[in-house]
C-alpha cells in the first residue's frame, strides 16, 4: 500500500555524493520498526496515529510502479527512492520492485533506519544503488529507551551496506539526548573505521509529535558537531539550521 508518491530532488532525502541535481520518484507506505517520538512521518509510520487520520492508501504493484518511474524519465526521474516511513518492512515489495527497476536501467534508492538483520535482507543489498541510513546515536541508552530500537543491529546493517552501495548517514541531534561532543567524536570515529568518505548529515531537531518538551537544537550545536565530525570525516554536513 502506498500512502505518498512524489518526484524530489535527490538532495531531499538527503544526498550530496550521489547523482547531485537528479530527481527521484519517492514513495512511502505504512509502519515503522521504531518508535522515536520526534517523528516527523507519524501520520504513516506510527500505526496507532494511522488508524485516527485514515490516511488514504492504495496499492500499487511492482510493475506499475516501475512503469510510472519509466514514464517518469521524460521529467528527469532516475528511479525510485523508498522513503516516508521504514521500507524494510516491506522488504519483499522493494526486492520486487528493485528487480523491475534494474531491468529499466533506473535506480533503487532506499532512506532507512537501518533496523533490520543483515541476513534477513541481504539478497536486496546488491540491488540497491543509494542508502540513507539513519544513525541516531552512539549509545545502546537512546536506542533501547527512546527509539525502541537496537543501535548494534543498525551499525552492523551500515558496516554491511557499504560493500554493496554507495552510503551517506544522517544524526538528527536532540537536545539532552544524543548531542555531547564526546558521543559524536566516538560515532564519527566508527563510520571513519568503515571509510573516511562516508557522507554525515547533523541535522537540527525541531519539537514535534510526542517530544514537545524541549526547545529546537541551537544551530551553534549543529556547527559545533560538524566540527567534532570533520576531525574523522572527510564531508560532514548541516540540515536543518
Amino acid at each position: 500500500m502506498l500512502t505518498s508518491i512524489a518526484l524530489d530532488p535527490i538532495e531531499k532525502k538527503p544526498f550530496r555524493k550521489f547523482m547531485p541535481g537528479s530527481l527521484i520518484l519517492s514513495v512511502g507506505s505504512y509502519g515503522c520498526n521504531l518508535r522515536c517520538p520526534f517523528c516527523q512521518n507519524y501520520s504513516i509510520s506510527w500505526s496507532e496515529e494511522v488508524n485516527e487520520t485514515k490516511m488514504r492508501a492504495r496499492y500499487v504493484a511492482p510493475e506499475t510502479l516501475t512503469q510510472i518511474a519509466e514514464a517518469q524519465k521524460i521529467n528527469g526521474n532516475i528511479g525510485v527512492a523508498f522513503t516516508y516511513n521504514e521500507p524494510l518492512i516491506s522488504f519483499e515489495y522493494v526486492l520486487d520492485t528493485a528487480k523491475l527497476l534494474v531491468k529499466k536501467g533506473l535506480k533503487t534508492v532506499l532512506v532507512t533506519n537501518g533496523m533490520a538483520d543483515v541476513e534477513a535482507v541481504k539478497e536486496l543489498l546488491p540491488y540497491v544503488d543509494a542508502m540513507n541510513i539513519d544513525l541516531k546515536g552512539f549509545s545502546d541508552r537512546y536506542y533501547r529507551e527512546v527509539l525502541k530500537g537496537d543501535r548494534r543491529m543498525v551499525m552492523n546493517f551500515i558496516a554491511e551496506s557499504v560493500k554493496y552501495s554507495h552510503v551517506e548517514l544522517t544524526t538528527l541531534i536532540i537536545p539532552g539526548e544524543n548531542d555531547s561532543e564526546e558521543e559524536m567524536s566516538q560515532l564519527s570515529a566508527w563510520v571513519s573505521s568503515l571509510d573516511p568518505s562516508i557522507p554525515l548529515h547533523i541535522s537540527r531537531f525541531f519539537p514535534r509529535f510526542h517530544m514537545m518538551d524541549r526547545m529546537a537544537t541551537p544551530v551553534d550545536k549543529i556547527y559545533r558537531l560538524k566540527t567534532v565530525a570533520e576531525e574523522k570525516l572527510r564531508f560532514v554536513y548541516t540540515g536543518n539550521c
